[in-house]
């Protein structure tokens, strides 16, 4: 006899799926891919393409022929990855085949060793991005400096990235808030232009994908801390605004922090791991040796959501 097992209430309908959910993250990448390729010309379309193609071959292989398991690349979790991952380099020539092994590492090490989708505890993209960070420093800090409106040379000259350049002692001449909010700013692909971060982060948000509290918590904390920091010495520290809007912030904020595999699932554990994470962040920019500290932050914090998950429990619906 065949027994179906009811568990307790409630039961709630939705036709909601994984698959679903990553084509639409996907689907939310779009304009910041369209903004890397105005401004970084075919390069930064090559280096996507690199990094999804890798990251969907990568997660093949390791099913078919290590886990032998039935495949999983059409859920579109592996181009999410391989899109976040490209959105984390430079749009360098010579990045085309650290961006391969940036792939294998986050396929490979960060999620497949641990099971597959939904078994991570650690964000893959950023895995990636932090091993190559670590393996070729010199490769992963060499920007190129954007031009004018759809470059199609793949020649780039180099320059210093906001960020980097007041780690040395002041920003670039000319930069405005203006500059770093469309993207007319050296950096990685995915983090120049906030307004196209936004409007990714927008939809996700109309499509109940994530929710304001990670990204309103990771934001707004580090808006305080930078600010008091400038607040007390302008000289040493940078402005809120120019934080916020040059570096990984709001990349990290939006679609990475928020991945619903390695955040907490309660809204108050959400708010203590965003906190923590804008906190860490700052720390790292003003007082590490990177000038970044977004996905180090993160992957501290994605440490810490075991803990947060136990601490912060959703309310029961019955006793």
């Amino acid at each position: 006899m065949n027994l179906l097992n009811i568990s307790g209430s409630p039961h709630v309908h939705s036709d909601e799926s994984t698959k679903k959910i990553m084509w639409r993250v996907n689907l939310a990448l779009v304009p910041m891919l369209l903004v890397a390729i105005a401004y970084f010309g075919l390069n930064a379309l090559l280096v996507s393409l690199i990094s999804v193609v890798s990251c969907v071959l990568f997660q093949w292989l390791i099913e078919k022929f290590i886990l032998k398991v039935p495949t999983t690349i059409w859920d579109g979790s592996a181009i999410v990855t391989g899109l976040l991952l490209a959105f984390n380099v430079p749009a360098t020539v010579d990045m085309m085949w650290i961006v391969v092994i940036g792939a294998l590492v986050a396929i490979g090490v960060a999620k497949m060793a641990f099971g597959g989708l939904g078994k991570n505890p650690f964000n893959p993209a950023i895995v990636g991005r932090i091993f190559l960070l670590i393996s070729f420093p010199v490769q992963m800090t060499t920007w190129p400096q954007v031009g004018g409106l759809f470059p199609m040379s793949f020649d780039v000259v180099t320059g210093a990235t906001p960020l980097g350049a007041f780690k040395e002692g002041a920003l670039p001449e000319g930069v405005t808030f203006m500059d770093a909010f469309l993207g007319h700013i050296g950096g990685s692909l995915g983090e120049v232009s906030a307004l196209a971060i936004l409007i990714g982060a927008i939809y996700l948000l109309c499509r109940k994908i994530i929710s304001w509290h990670i990204p309103v918590a990771f934001i707004g904390t580090a808006f305080v801390f930078s600010g008091i920091l400038w607040l007390v010495n302008p000289e040493t520290y940078m402005d809120p605004v120019m934080t916020i809007l040059t570096g990984g912030i709001m990349l990290g904020a939006c679609f990475m922090a928020t991945d619903m595999v390695t955040s907490p699932m309660a809204k108050s554990g959400q708010l203590i791991f965003g906190f923590g994470c804008g906190l860490l962040t700052i720390i790292i920019r003003n007082w590490g040796s990177y000038p970044e500290g977004v996905s180090f932050a993160i992957l501290i914090m994605n440490c810490l959501t075991p803990l947060l998950n136990r601490w912060c429990k959703p309310q029961r619906f019955a006793c």
